[in-house]
């Protein structure tokens, strides 16, 4: 996609040039409504985001069911990490707060991509891992804040 500078997100900021072309270059770009579910728990995953405008409450469910956040993504977060982990769902549902713009990128042709380049697929999981600790990190402290009726 012409025009993306990728490498001025935090979380492409590094990678190589020619990571960060096929990146771009396999990008669209889509805008969601506000209350719009862009993906929901345990549905199939296959696409990774990143946020260019608005808020998203990454969301749970509760035993009972009912939903509850526990963390909201902003510009320049990602979105999506489940893609790339079997079995490709989404562990988390994504509901706008605000009307948003994101980047969209296929995650099935990022873990092809991947399983031919190994440094892409190591840069993509090492970065990738830090929203799997953000997530459970976030998790931790709404089932702490949920246990003592904060």
């Amino acid at each position: 996609m012409n025009g993306i500078d990728l490498n001025k997100y935090v979380f492409f900021k590094g990678m190589k040039s020619t990571h960060l072309d096929l990146l771009s270059n396999h990008v669209t770009k889509e805008v969601f409504k506000a209350n719009e579910y862009i993906f929901k728990e345990n549905e199939p995953a296959s696409k990774f985001f990143l946020i260019l405008k608005g808020k998203i409450s990454v969301e749970m469910l509760s035993p009972e069911g009912k939903p509850f956040s526990i963390q909201t993504a902003k510009e320049g977060d990602i979105l999506g990490w489940s893609w790339m982990i079997p079995p490709h769902q989404w562990k988390f549902s994504a509901r706008v707060l605000e009307p948003a713009e994101m980047l969209i990128m296929d995650g099935a042709m990022l873990r092809e991509k991947s399983k031919k380049d190994y440094e892409l697929g190591y840069e993509l999981f090492r970065r990738l891992a830090d929203i799997f600790v953000q997530r459970l990190q976030a998790t931790r402290q709404q089932l702490i804040m949920m246990y003592h009726g904060a």
